[in-house]
């Protein structure tokens, strides 16, 4: 069964770059990986991408949050430190300090 959209990209990948880039105001390069990606996977949705997975786990981001909660005045050396010795997490002070921020606890 075919879609309104993949009779669209259809009869689109048909006509030259330049020209669907005029029609649909679109830049050139846009069309050219739209069309790549048709071709290839037979739809135009962005795939899932891969990236590097966060160092702490939710456990730890859990443990992190209760700390500060605890001392707000604590640096992220001694949080680093102090999760280090209760939990034995292996933490950066700057894993920590980026962490914090991800939470909105700016300091």
């Amino acid at each position: 069964m075919q879609t309104a959209s993949t009779n669209i990209c259809e009869r689109l990948c048909n006509k030259p770059i330049c020209e669907i880039s005029l029609l649909l105001n679109i830049p050139q390069s846009a069309i050219s990986g739209i069309i790549t990606r048709w071709k290839q996977l037979r739809t135009t949705a962005t795939q899932p991408r891969n990236s590097r997975p966060h160092k702490m786990t939710e456990r730890g981001q859990r443990m992190l949050k209760r700390t500060v909660c605890r001392s707000h005045q604590l640096s992220a050396e001694s949080i680093a430190k102090d999760l280090q010795t209760s939990c034995g997490l292996q933490i950066s002070t700057r894993t920590v300090h980026r962490e914090l921020h991800e939470m909105y606890f700016h300091g």
